[in-house]
Formats: structure tokens, C-alpha cells, sequence
């Protein structure tokens, strides 16, 4: 077992140290040289690049179903922060430059999140499942990823979503951003919404889409290591151009992607 932090041992500085990170990490891009995406429209960009849908409420996950319901209406105030947002040539987008505003009208409520391996109640909790579809969606197109980061814990249940292992993306204020580049000509728009319990994300943009991208993970391997289990994988993307199927389709390594797997029995 690792060292305890300090916030462990003594828990009436947490307060503190979240606050002293959230200074630093906003600090730090209000620095950083980058130009950060904020504008929106209203009016939809043309032409769609991929959208995603996932169920919200999990009514098998043992707690109270009113932090389920909870996680909805952090879902929904996040993703007024979000939805139409563009990203134009030479922009970043980071999900907690835009997603720290949505409290700005109403509050979080208590939501579930994963911490140091174990459930806890969070204000905010289930906002991962946001930057987990919006990520999905971004692997779908050209923009790079410039910050990504895998939960350090996932349970068996949550590898068999039909996505390829290692494709999640966590996020928590202060510590862990998403933040995606747009180094092409083209301007792209983000869509979020909560629609009849389902969670829906797209990507849109200025220009025709002729790509098409195939997501997968190579050398899955589950690897024991001081009485745990960690998963390891390898992402690749394979893209090609729907207007000229005979030619070969492009393969990239993306990156690898390791985490601790925790056993349905805990």
C-alpha cells in the first residue's frame, strides 16, 4: 500500500488543497500561450462528423437511485456549457474551461464518483460520463488529443459497453482536464444534451466529411501486480476516405492505456 497523502491524514485541509488547485490549474492556462474555445452559435454547423448516445441512469448500481438521478441534472447543467460551442483553427478546447460555468445559475448535486478506487458521493459526481462520450466522439475526427486521462480504477462492469478498452476519459477539477486541438483549417462545433434519460453528444463542421474512422485496441492484456489486476491496451485508429474505397486505410497508434481493474466482488 502507498503513503497516505497529507489530505488523508489530516482531511480538514482538503477544502484548502482543492481550492489552491483550482487557482493553479486555470492559473496555469491563462498563461500557457493557448487560445482556448469559448464562443458558441446557436445554429448548427452543416455537416455531422460523429454523435454518440449512452444511457444515464444505472438503476442496477446498489445505491440510491437519487444520486443517478442526481448525475442527470449535473449532466444537464453541464452540457448547457457546451453545446454549440465551436472550435475554430488554431483552438483548444478543455472541458473545464467551459464545464466550470455551469454552476454559475444553479448548483451541482451529490453525484457517485470513483475516488482512490472507492465510490464516494461527490458534488458534481457523474460528469465523466460527458467527457467519456465527448472523447469518443473526438477519436472520430482529425482534432488532437493534447490532454487525456484514463480512470485509475475501473470495475469489470464498465468494460463490456461494446467500446474498445482504454477509450474512457477522466476528468476532476484542479487535477485532470480534457483538452483536444484543432490544427486543421476546418471549424468544428460540439452538441451535448440530455434527451428522454440518454446522454447525447455530436460533432459537427464547416466542410463535407469524407473520413471515417475505425477505433480498436490491440494487446489487451489483464496482468497481476502486487495482489492486483491491471489492464493494458494499445488504441489505434484506422481512417480512410469513403470517396475512394479501393485504396488502403491509414492506421495510427494512438496511445496505450493502463489501469487497475477492480474485481465485481468488491
Amino acid at each position: 500500500m502507498g503513503r497516505k497523502r497529507v489530505t488523508q491524514l489530516f482531511p480538514w485541509l482538503l477544502p484548502l488543497r482543492k481550492w489552491e488547485r483550482k487557482v493553479w490549474f486555470y492559473g496555469k492556462m491563462r498563461f500557457d500561450g493557448e487560445t482556448y474555445a469559448e464562443d458558441w452559435q446557436e445554429e448548427r454547423l452543416k455537416y455531422l462528423c460523429f454523435s454518440s448516445e449512452t444511457e444515464i441512469i444505472n438503476r442496477d448500481s446498489g445505491f440510491d437511485i437519487k444520486y443517478q438521478e442526481n448525475k442527470e441534472h449535473n449532466l444537464r447543467l453541464a452540457c448547457k456549457t457546451l453545446d454549440g460551442v465551436l472550435i475554430r483553427p488554431g483552438e483548444t478546447f478543455s472541458f473545464w474551461q467551459l464545464v466550470r460555468h455551469a454552476e454559475d445559475g444553479e448548483p451541482y448535486r451529490e453525484g457517485l464518483s470513483m475516488v482512490d478506487g472507492a465510490v464516494e458521493f461527490t458534488k458534481g459526481g457523474g460528469l465523466c460520463q460527458l467527457s467519456n462520450d465527448l472523447f469518443w466522439c473526438f477519436l472520430h475526427t482529425p482534432l488532437i488529443i493534447a490532454e487525456r486521462h484514463t480512470h485509475r480504477v475501473q470495475n469489470f462492469s464498465a468494460l463490456a459497453d461494446g467500446r474498445p478498452a482504454g477509450t474512457d476519459a477522466a476528468v476532476s477539477e484542479g487535477w485532470l482536464d480534457l483538452k483536444i486541438q484543432n490544427n486543421s483549417s476546418t471549424t468544428y462545433q460540439l452538441g451535448a444534451g440530455v434527451v428522454d434519460g440518454r446522454l447525447a453528444c455530436e460533432i459537427r463542421c464547416n466542410r463535407p466529411v469524407w473520413e471515417e474512422y475505425e477505433i480498436f485496441a490491440r494487446d489487451v492484456q489483464y496482468v497481476p501486480d502486487d495482489d492486483e489486476i491491471w489492464q493494458r491496451a494499445r488504441l489505434y485508429r484506422r481512417v480512410w476516405d469513403i470517396r475512394q474505397p479501393e485504396r488502403p486505410k491509414l492506421e495510427h497508434w494512438l496511445y496505450e492505456n493502463r489501469t487497475r481493474i477492480r474485481p465485481m466482488a468488491d
